[in-house]
């Protein structure tokens, strides 16, 4: 409709040909309104009505009707409409059938709901579509999903039956006694296991996912590294407003009352002398004590004596506290108003000034430190409360009288008043605002002398302060105060004192109809007939129009008139600023209906194609007497609104408020607006008030709020009212399950725009299932009424949430407690796949660098080609002329009988044993002999050797390599936990082909136990020697081998991904690899180093059994499972044995910050010293930890460590150690990436502390023999310096290839023998696996070159491609930690496109909920990924390996067969 410049008229007139309507008429009409959007069955013609209540038929003179008289209003108008339009929005979506997912909850959790909600029936046991009740088996999967998702009531009954029930629980019992872990839990299909709950589940959220959303996602935004976020294009048919400039309307002038009093303190004492006896103030207690009444008389006196004794009995004569002026608290209980009545008018007496205020009364109570700032900002001298108040003051001096002034521009009080982000402002109103705006409401509300009012409302600030307080007294009317704790008990005590006082007015709050309504059971002596107006506080919520109705339809038979229900609406700021006055001349209110879509976008369009999606609007009348009302924009300079366009409302009047107090800057924004029209020029010369009420000026200046400012949220560029929300979320049958009707609505920014989160409190008595149906129709009936996604929706147990003084919901509390992730929710859903439309666009992959481009020299289009070697291994030293260790320490064992290799500390830090060079070759020749005899074991034989970390493992190790065996270190069996680890051990024997085992007498006890044979028949093991009794005799014959580049031992090991692979390593590789290591760490014989490593894999097993020997430096041993018992055991023997270089794993280090951080005082006191340290590694196979390498430094400063000493190795399984730090060279440096580029594979270096910054640091230095070249993993082309992409290492040290993979087959045959495919395309190589980048530094090394610094970024197989981009698990891992302290570990994978985060909660098992918010919100603001499924877990619950790394594809297989027992399931829809 094209709106002229004659305001809103001609839009309104368009309905004036409609007849009357009369109920037939009114069905007729309401069964073609909702025809659209209610299933249609074949051959049934008719449509499903709800009935409607009858009403006399009414003309219609216009869209905007009249309120008649008579009491009847017209259906077309009836406010529980909406309630139908939800019914038909839900009615609408059913057909679709919105899947919400129940989430998995553990039983503890879930109190008393049927068993059935979560565990699916079996799907083998046969069964019809609906379940009947009378059979025992169960229903289908297909059923059991459809019932969970769409909660249909024909299915849900079923969920009662007992035989079900029972048999889930059985099943579930069942499914629990398998271990986390055992193999054989379920059928693989491309070795992910299938017939799972948890997969069900998943594949119905993909399937949900995949359905086309509700509209095409808006045009992405592309975020550019420039943090350019890229404008979003105005759509052309968005509605705009298209009306005429609005003008300001001005109120009718304002009669001066007769003989009206010149200030309020003039109006006491007048009352107080001429009519003492006449009652001022009954207060009714909750308790049943009688009413107590106060005169105005009484009122008079006791002010005077406290104004008295506030100016003169407090300090001493000379110094008085308080001055003229002055700011004092009152601080008064809801349920004493006298005594604050008293304490209000003392002050203005003593002409100080009052802030009342609200103090929490509990601890449960919100809002206390707000309250403690104003008090400080308004410079509060003195507060004043009930007992201090009135017992014990001294009579005041009878000479003593108080000046009474005409009212002025002084202050007369401070209103305090929440803002939305919880900051409390202080509003300070004029004694000459004061008393205007009392005499502008006694001329709107017709107030005359004595008559009786009965006030709900706080009497401590807004309209229960300007009606009860200020204006009764300037009128001398007698209120009756009825305190909430009393309403709370008995919602009808305000009718009840309307009736028993024949009260002529009432000031309530729609809430307090509401109630009322609930509580009445046709009273029959209830009589509302002496009721002039009934006024409604919150008149400024559209909504309580429908609370208005509801209660005329019932209170209309004893007397209740339709014309004294009064709307009115008002602001600390702008006072009132329209109340609909008791209507006397019989001009009746007008109501418009009107699209709320057009609202979203703040045009004002009146519903003609009468869509489900209305808000009925009533007006709140015209400007107050003496006032001038316009309408402005929201946003930018205050210019005048269109006529058709919504905007905030402003007011210029003498009754006002003046100012923020202390805030010059705010307050002019806000009281001195000076509106412009649209050519620029002000409208008016007076100043105005911004109320921060929405709405517009209708027909014949009539005033139409549709919300306030404080409930705006702007989604998407439409903007929301959350009292709309909550109104269409309480359509949905809210008593089931709202507690007391208690939701509360706010927006919460995430990702550059506010999302709605919707918080209620359920009733005690409500299932978890129904909840779930309830939530997923409140999502459907919101999204079909407003358009906008509920981005989160919880549900809290009743009576929790922070509350006002007044029993309200506290919304910032409430807020800031969802921010923080300490609301406590009993049931959450997310919808952010719904609601969160702006993910920026995935990149487009750019053109790699390929053979056709140019190549010079060492430069890749036109950068340095990224590689980079460690020095030569040129020279020989004595012992490098044996090929093999074995023949070394045969030599050492000649030269240096005595020289000690070898020296164990046990768990109390003491030697537990040690090797010299002749008894570990003694030892060594008795074990081959063991071999050869006991074994008749033949050359190339595999042994393997199950050995706790220990010298026997040394041992065994050359006594195969004397007798020609292949060695194979296996870790031994976990006693506690060896129902999982002994199958490991039986995989690695099996796999490796081990025909003999090696172990000690205590570890072949175990394998023989109970327990053992449950998980593994002791008959199945291959021969077992115990090598703890040896052969006297030692072997006559040593074997030599005849080839370098024969085996010498194999390295099993399990990658992060799950892979258990064995490594081939030769004797030639063997050697290189120690004499690469003696040469980075300068090893020799009169060198100590401290070995704290798993000796089985690896660096940390070539460290452990393998350099010592080799390069003769002698090793103090630490196994790390002693540091379990003895965190301290480790330093403490560095410390003790003066060593310089030591080595650790992350486990190893992060174990000791753990444990000893607040111990590293008691250590200094006794004797800890670390100063000698010079290189402490970290021996590792993943990108180095910088927070845990930086928080360990940080620690052991104290004791001496020095942050330069501490540095990490990088091995893989290709080559078991590419870099290690060493003793010369340049300190390891550590750069800032970002983050965003490397999901699109480049290197961007930042400054450290800038946003998206991400630290790497640099793996130690390229080991002497080890050439490195950076690769495209794809094209196998070389890249540029500093860019990403795989490490490539070419070395005598490299593996010589996989001896079998177990668990992926299909492994790349290239690892081991890979080429370039243009540039040096003869060089072989070996490929980690592992992404990073090269780059050359300023700093020099030994041979005086620039070093060039490898940084690792992560595994190849554990990047995740979301969206096009790729992701490393551990930065979103870190993300996820920092977002709530109840996060102690976590680990991410993705199934099917999907993002699953496992978390470990450490708290109680009620707090679980609160971490799916923060961990969906954080990883959405830090990654622009979008997670599907959040599983909480016990701590300990996500599998670690020896080295400390997570093993996420073990997590997974254990999550997707219900092997984890978490304590919650949450599935983002």
């Amino acid at each position: 409709i094209h709106l002229g410049g004659h305001l809103l008229a001609t839009a309104f007139k368009s309905i004036q040909n409609h007849s009357d309507i009369t109920q037939k008429g009114y069905e007729k009409k309401r069964s073609k309104l909702l025809q659209a959007y209610l299933p249609h069955t074949p051959g049934n013609t008719h449509t499903r009505c709800i009935p409607v209540t009858p009403s006399s038929s009414s003309s219609s003179s216009s869209r905007y009707q009249r309120r008649r008289s008579t009491g009847t209003r017209d259906e077309r108008y009836r406010s529980d409409v909406h309630s139908e339009a939800v019914q038909a929005a839900l009615e609408r979506h059913s057909e679709r059938k919105m899947a919400v997912l129940l989430p998995s909850k553990r039983q503890s959790l879930i109190g008393q709901t049927s068993m059935d909600t979560y565990t699916p029936p079996d799907s083998s046991s046969g069964s019809d579509a609906e379940g009947s009740l009378g059979r025992a088996g169960g229903v289908s999967m297909d059923s059991w999903i459809s019932r969970a998702l769409h909660g249909s009531p024909s299915t849900s009954s079923s969920s009662s039956s007992h035989s079900n029930s029972s048999a889930n629980a059985a099943r579930l019992a069942e499914t629990n006694m398998h271990s986390y872990g055992s193999k054989n839990m379920c059928k693989y299909s491309h070795g992910v296991p299938v017939s799972s709950r948890v997969s069900a589940k998943i594949q119905q959220l993909v399937n949900t996912l995949k359905r086309p959303k509700r509209r095409p996602l808006r045009e992405f935004f592309v975020e550019d590294f420039e943090e350019l976020l890229e404008v979003q294009q105005p759509d052309p048919s968005l509605p705009r407003p298209e009306g005429a400039e609005s003008t300001p309307i001005q109120g009718e002038e304002l009669d001066r009352l007769k003989n009206c009093p010149a200030s309020l303190e003039a109006a006491l004492l007048r009352w107080g002398a001429i009519a003492p006896k006449a009652p001022c103030l009954t207060t009714t207690h909750s308790n049943t004590k009688q009413p107590y009444t106060l005169t105005y008389g009484k009122l008079w006196s006791k002010s005077l004596k406290l104004a008295y004794n506030l100016l003169h009995k407090l300090g001493s004569k000379q110094e008085p506290i308080i001055h003229p002026g002055d700011r004092v608290a009152l601080v008064y209980p809801n349920n004493d108003p006298a005594a604050f009545m008293v304490a209000f008018y003392g002050c203005l007496l003593a002409e100080v000034v009052p802030v009342p205020i609200e103090v929490p009364l509990t601890k449960k109570d919100a809002g206390s430190q707000q309250i403690g700032f104003l008090l400080n900002s308004c410079g509060v001298a003195v507060a004043l409360t009930s007992d201090a108040c009135h017992k014990g003051l001294p009579k005041s001096a009878s000479e003593w009288f108080p000046l009474i002034k005409d009212a002025n521009n002084d202050t007369a009080y401070i209103e305090y008043k929440t803002c939305k982000d919880g900051s409390v402002l202080g509003i300070t109103v004029t004694r000459m605002a004061m008393l205007t705006h009392c005499q502008t409401l006694t001329h709107t509300c017709g107030y005359s002398e004595a008559e009786t009012m009965v006030n709900v409302l706080d009497f401590k600030k807004g309209i229960g302060l300007w009606h009860s307080v200020h204006t009764s007294v300037l009128n001398m009317l007698h209120v009756v105060s009825v305190p909430y704790a009393l309403m709370k008990v008995n919602p009808l005590s305000w009718i009840q004192k309307v009736c028993q006082y024949k009260a002529k007015v009432a000031c309530v709050k729609s809430r307090d109809l509401h109630w009322a309504l609930m509580a009445y059971k046709d009273q029959s002596d209830t009589t509302m007939s002496s009721l002039r107006m009934l006024l409604i506080a919150d008149g400024s919520n559209p909504w309580s129009i429908s609370s208005c109705d509801a209660f005329l339809n019932v209170f209309q038979s004893v007397g209740l008139r339709s014309e004294v229900i009064c709307p009115c609406a008002g602001s600390p700021e702008a006072l009132t600023v329209a109340s609909i006055k008791p209507l006397l001349s019989g001009v009746p209110s007008g109501r418009g209906v009107l699209s709320m879509t057009n609202l979203s976008h703040g045009v004002i369009r009146v519903d003609t194609e009468e869509k489900l999606s209305v808000l009925t609007l009533q007006d709140v009348d015209t400007a107050m007497p003496g006032a001038m009302v316009c309408v402005v924009k929201l946003e930018g300079v205050p210019q005048l609104c269109k006529t058709d366009e919504i905007g905030e409302i402003c007011v210029s009047s003498v009754a006002s408020g003046t100012s923020y107090y202390g805030l010059s800057g705010m307050s002019k924004n806000t009281f001195e607006v000076c509106p412009v029209a649209c050519d620029g020029g002000f409208v008016s010369d007076c100043v105005f008030v911004r109320s921060g009420l929405l709405g517009f000026v209708g027909p014949g200046g009539m005033i139409f709020i549709s919300g306030t400012l404080e409930g705006l949220m702007q989604v998407g560029g439409r903007k929301h009212n959350a009292d709309d929300i909550i109104a269409t979320a309480l359509a949905v049958e809210p008593m089931k399950f709202i507690y007391r009707g208690r939701t509360v609505v706010f927006s919460v920014n995430v990702l550059y725009d506010e999302r709605i989160v919707l918080v209620a409190e359920q009733r005690p008595d409500s299932t978890e299932e129904e909840s779930y149906q309830w939530m997923s129709r409140v999502l459907q009936a919101i999204d079909g009424i407003h358009q906008v996604g509920v981005y989160c929706l919880a549900l809290v147990p009743a009576n929790t949430l922070p509350k006002t003084p007044l029993g309200g919901i506290h919304l910032s509390e409430t807020k800031q407690l969802f921010l923080e992730g300490a609301l406590h929710p009993c049931s959450i859903l997310m919808c952010p796949h719904s609601c969160i439309t702006n993910l920026p666009k995935p990149r487009q992959k750019q053109p790699e660098v390929g053979p056709a481009s140019v190549m010079v020299g060492n430069l890749v289009a036109g950068k340095r080609m990224a590689q980079a070697s460690g020095r030569d291994l040129s020279h020989m030293e004595e012992n490098e002329q044996f090929l093999f260790l074995s023949e070394v320490l045969q030599w050492r064992a000649q030269t240096t009988p005595d020289h000690i290799l070898y020296t164990l500390i046990n768990s109390r830090g003491a030697i537990g044993s040690s090797l010299t060079c002749l008894q570990l070759h003694k030892r060594a020749e008795k074990i081959a002999t063991l071999l050869y005899e006991r074994g008749q074991l033949r050359d190339g034989d595999h042994v393997a050797l199950v050995y706790p970390p220990g010298l026997d493992l040394i041992a065994a190790f050359y006594g195969c390599l004397y007798a020609g065996c292949i060695p194979i270190t296996v870790r031994p069996p976990h006693p506690q936990n060896i129902s999982t680890t002994l199958p490991t051990v039986k995989m690695i024997l099996e796999v490796s082909r081990s025909v003999c085992v090696m172990t000690t007498q205590a570890i072949l006890k175990l394998l023989k136990s109970r327990d053992a044979s449950v998980a593994v028949d002791f008959k199945s093991w291959p021969p077992i020697l115990e090598t703890d009794d040896l052969p006297k005799r030692r072997c006559p014959l040593l074997y030599k081998p005849c080839d370098p580049d024969t085996l010498a031992y194999l390295d099993f090991s399990v990658s992060t991904t799950g892979m258990l692979a064995g490594v081939k390593m030769s004797h030639n590789a063997t050697s290189a690899l120690c004499r690469s290591v003696k040469l980075q760490c300068e090893f020799y014989p009169s060198r100590e180093v401290a070995v704290c490593l798993d000796p089985y894999c690896g660096l940390g097993f070539v460290l452990w059994c393998l350099c010592s020997v080799y390069a003769g430096q002698q090793s103090v041993l630490i196994s790390p499972m002693d540091l379990e018992v003895n965190p301290a055991l480790w330093l403490q023997s560095v410390s003790q044995f003066k060593v310089r270089d030591t080595f650790c794993s992350y486990s190893v280090m992060e174990l000791c910050t753990r444990s000893l951080s607040s111990l590293t005082d008691s250590l200094k006191g006794r004797g800890m010293d670390l100063t000698r340290v010079r290189s402490c590694v970290v021996v590792a196979e993943e990108r180095p930890r910088v927070a845990l390498t930086q928080s360990f430094c940080k620690l052991f400063k104290d004791v001496g460590l020095h942050p330069r000493a501490v540095s990490t190795a990088f091995g893989c399984r290709v080559n078991l150690a590419v870099c290690l730090q060493g003793t010369s060279g340049p300190d390891p440096t550590t750069v800032y990436v970002d983050m965003r580029a490397l999901r699109h594979d480049r290197v961007r270096l930042v400054e450290r502390g800038s946003p998206h910054g991400l630290p790497l640091m640099e793996s130690g230095k390229i080991l002497p023999g080890v050439r490195i070249i950076i690769a495209n993993p794809e094209t196998k082309g070389p890249i540029g310096d500093s860019h990403l992409g795989e490490i490539w290492v070419h070395s005598p040290q490299n593996a010589s290839g996989y001896f079998t993979v177990f668990g992926e087959e299909n492994v790349r045959s290239d690892h081991f023998g890979a080429r370039l495919s243009f540039g040096d395309t003869q060089t072989v190589w070996a490929r980690t696996g592992y992404l990073g980048f090269l780059r050359r530094t300023d700093l020099t090394d030994a041979s005086g070159e620039r070093h060039d610094a490898l940084y690792v970024v992560g595994a190849l197989d554990e990047v995740m491609e979301l969206r096009g981009m790729k992701y490393h698990p551990i930065d979103i891992e870190t993300s996820i930690i920092r977002a709530h302290r109840n996060i102690t570990e976590c680990a991410v994978f993705t199934w099917t496109n999907l993002l699953v985060v496992v978390v470990e909660l450490d708290g109680s098992e009620q707090e679980a909920l609160d971490l799916v918010p923060m961990v969906t919100n954080v990883v959405l603001e830090e990654h622009y990924l979008i997670v599907g499924v959040v599983v909480v877990v016990d701590t300990g619950v996500i599998p670690i390996n020896s080295r400390g790394e997570k093993q996420r594809m073990h997590l997974r297989d254990g999550f997707l067969a219900d092997q984890l027992d978490p304590i919650y399931v949450a599935y983002n829809m």
